[in-house]
């Protein structure tokens, strides 16, 4: 029975092996088709009317380098825009950082906005809610607090929606990461492991059909047909059902050819743990179907399983070597090539515990449906957070 079982087991593994190093080669092509469009991008670049954009920054604390994020969007190659902050506490500390940002640059319309109204439980969403009511114009940005950018981002990321078939522009990131081993797994998962799903995800789909939060760009007029910020302001993964939503009405969400940054906080492993498996619960509910998927994803997980099965057979070490390269083949498509991190080398050593805590996470993203977000506890309901009272 024991022999049995163990056979099984082996089976499992070796299908889980086969399944990975499928999927690493998508990841691959994914890779390869991205840089080939922004070769193309680059070499047949052509000017487009540029429309007066408002970007929306809603802010909740500071986070690192908050300041300098900041100000690369006040130093865009664009005519016209508008920043728009947006807090919910007047005393909150990132006011101090969009003050001073304010003296600075005097000749960029950069406006504060206190939002007193809770309208619901994503404080986020609440707050571009009352923001949008201020915003002078009808293309728009919404991108997070940290997101660092380049001189030509705002050109880059508004010209696709010339294309009237095009809803919305999204952006990859990369994560510059603390000293900690947490951050350093988090910046690691972003650029090896997530990123490569979203590239995998737009093979398999023929294109996107959700946002990241690290740049929405979209017209208010398609927002308003999707019934504004108000329809998903219960969501936690707000950037994926603003895509979502705007690619349901037949439109493309495209991803640019633009890599943002942003800087991780210096996150104990506790504090990373908790990050990832927010997330993960996230992702769950927003995207059942492929996030279960994600098992057939783990190589290096079912590669050590059949080593073990099979008792150190030479096969066995072969077969871990071929998803190892596998593995780290995809690392650096994505983590070197499309993102154009430097530090990756110096992480890649951490790629074996990430891949490991990965699978840890998954199955405890099944166990429950409490997530932790910005110090307040909530439970999670097909994608909508409903607020834990303590």
């Amino acid at each position: 029975m024991i022999h049995y079982g163990c056979r099984l087991l082996q089976i499992v593994a070796l299908l889980g092996c086969g399944s990975s190093c499928c999927y690493y080669l998508l990841c691959l092509f994914g890779a390869f088709a991205f840089l080939r469009e922004r070769k193309m991008l680059a070499e047949k670049a052509v000017p487009a009317p540029l429309p007066p954009v408002s970007i929306f920054k809603p802010l909740k604390g500071t986070d690192p380098e908050i300041y300098e994020s900041f100000r690369s969007h006040c130093q865009q190659d664009y005519p016209e825009y508008e920043i728009i902050f947006g807090v919910s506490d007047p005393a909150d500390p990132a006011v101090a950082s969009v003050q001073r940002l304010q003296k600075e640059f005097p000749q960029t319309a950069i406006r504060l906005v206190v939002c007193s109204k809770v309208l619901g439980t994503n404080v986020k969403v609440s707050n571009l809610d009352q923001m949008l009511q201020t915003a002078r114009y009808d293309h728009l940005i919404v991108n997070d607090s940290d997101i660092r950018v380049e001189r030509e981002y705002l050109r880059r990321v508004i010209t696709p929606l010339a294309d009237s078939n095009v809803g919305m522009v999204t952006c990859l990131y990369r994560g510059v990461a603390a000293r900690t081993l947490g951050s350093r797994l988090e910046s690691l998962g972003i650029e090896t492991d997530f990123c490569a799903g979203v590239l995998a995800a737009r093979l398999l789909e023929g294109g996107l059909r959700f946002g990241l939060g690290s740049t929405l760009t979209f017209r208010r007029a398609d927002l308003d047909r999707i019934g504004g910020f108000g329809a998903i302001v219960d969501f936690l993964a707000d950037d994926y059902e603003l895509g979502r939503r705007i690619a349901s009405l037949g439109l493309r969400v495209l991803l640019s050819d633009v890599v943002v940054e942003t800087n991780l906080p210096g996150y104990d492993f506790t504090g990373f743990w908790s990050h990832q498996l927010r997330w993960a619960r996230g992702v769950r509910d927003a995207r059942g179907g492929g996030y279960f998927g994600l098992v057939s994803t783990f190589g290096l997980f079912w590669s050590i399983l059949a080593l073990i099965t099979a008792s150190g057979a030479a096969w066995a070490w072969s077969l871990l070597g071929v998803v190892v390269l596998m593995r780290v083949a995809v690392a650096l498509a994505i983590g070197s090539s499309v993102l154009q991190d430097r530090h990756l080398l110096a992480k890649l050593w951490l790629l074996p515990i990430r891949d490991l805590v990965a699978v840890a996470t998954w199955v405890m993203s099944f166990y429950g449906h409490t997530v932790m977000w910005r110090g307040e506890r909530f439970e999670l309901r097909k994608g909508r957070l409903l607020r834990i009272e303590n």
